[in-house]
């Protein structure tokens, strides 16, 4: 039995029933998080909280090691490959967490990106990706300068123009988790996406989340704006909407969506479900310790806590009933969850 989380009844049942058939026996997963917990930082204070705090409460860490072996036990009888990034927080040390992810990619010859911060100049910035052999960047609003109020970061913010000068030069890549509350329908972040496609059509961006759409009313006119871009891809990472994913299906096809999965958090026992637009996780209780304070959190117990199987499969299971939903084909299936992500990555290796 593996030391690192167990593999229930309940998991078995659900793989196998419901995701073995579906899913394609190569997988490329394109948001993945690899870190040491030995990176992190002496706590001081004066750090701001810009994100939610529940996906700390899952995993310390996660080696390359903990990864394939999450690979192993979720998905048997399936190759998957990851594209890897570190943490993104200013409580970890970046270098560190980038050098970690060199190496592990170095070693077992996978795509990697470097976790960026704005204020590095245009030239620190392509340096450190030529030298890592990164495939482009990982972008997080943590990054933002601390004095722009949460609510109030832009993407720019964290993703400068002379960054996406860089990127578009060379034709790579750019991981971006959209900010603010109003999530993918946010005007501001509408119009700044479609900028980024228009000023800097070599960038292959990749909207992380479906732009964080995790309950139906995160949508608005999001897609009927995003229908008519070319060039920005989605991944359907730490997502469990199977009506988003049906209306990202029809905005843009299965060409631009990219199977990721955000582990480690999707290691977590839940299910997600969706009240008055806001998303919450339903968790066994005292699985994560005290969760009373957060409102994406709620504890269960019982019948209902022994039927929780991984995050990961209910986020999978969701994108199944969608696929379903829109009669995508099995060749469909397979770009989405390989082809359409190796294909970006060929692009800008061949590019170097």
């Amino acid at each position: 039995m593996s030391t690192l989380f167990e593999v229930k009844k309940v998991d078995t049942a659900f793989y196998e029933e419901r995701l073995k058939d579906f899913l394609p026996d190569r997988m490329l997963d394109i948001h993945t998080h690899v870190w040491l917990d030995s990176i992190r930082r002496q706590q001081t204070g004066g750090t701001p909280v810009r994100a939610v705090t529940w996906p700390s409460l899952v995993a310390k860490d996660n080696s390359i090691e903990d990864l394939f072996e999450t690979y192993r036990l979720m998905f048997p009888g399936k190759e998957v490959t990851p594209l890897i990034f570190s943490q993104v927080s200013r409580d970890y040390d970046i270098d560190a967490g980038n050098e970690y992810v060199r190496q592990c990619a170095e070693k077992h010859s996978l795509p990697s990106l470097m976790v960026t911060m704005p204020e590095q100049s245009a030239e620190q910035f392509e340096e450190g990706i030529l030298r890592g052999g990164f495939l482009g960047c990982k972008v997080y609003l943590n990054f933002a300068s601390s004095y722009i109020p949460e609510k109030e970061i832009r993407i720019y913010d964290f993703l400068p123009h002379h960054q996406l000068e860089v990127l578009n030069k060379h034709g790579w890549m750019v991981m971006l988790h959209i900010p603010r509350d109003g999530r993918l329908q946010d005007p501001v972040n509408l119009m700044q996406m479609l900028e980024i496609e228009k000023n800097y059509p070599n960038v292959k961006v990749i909207i992380a989340h479906v732009g964080r759409a995790y309950c139906p009313e995160d949508i608005g006119n999001a897609f009927e704006i995003l229908a008519e871009t070319k060039n920005m891809v989605f991944d359907f990472s730490a997502n469990t909407n199977a009506y988003v994913f049906q209306e990202l299906i029809k905005a843009v096809g299965s060409k631009r969506i990219l199977f990721g999965s955000d582990l480690p958090i999707l290691r977590m026992r839940t299910r997600r479900i969706c009240e008055n637009g806001n998303y919450v996780n339903l968790v066994a209780r005292g699985a994560y310790g005290d969760v009373s304070d957060d409102r994406h959190m709620r504890e269960v117990e019982s019948d209902e806590a022994d039927k929780l199987s991984f995050f990961m499969y209910e986020q999978l299971d969701a994108f199944r009933i969608a696929a379903q939903a829109e009669q995508l084909t099995k060749k469909d299936i397979e770009d989405v969850f390989y082809n359409n992500s190796q294909a970006l990555i060929d692009n800008i290796r061949k590019g170097r």
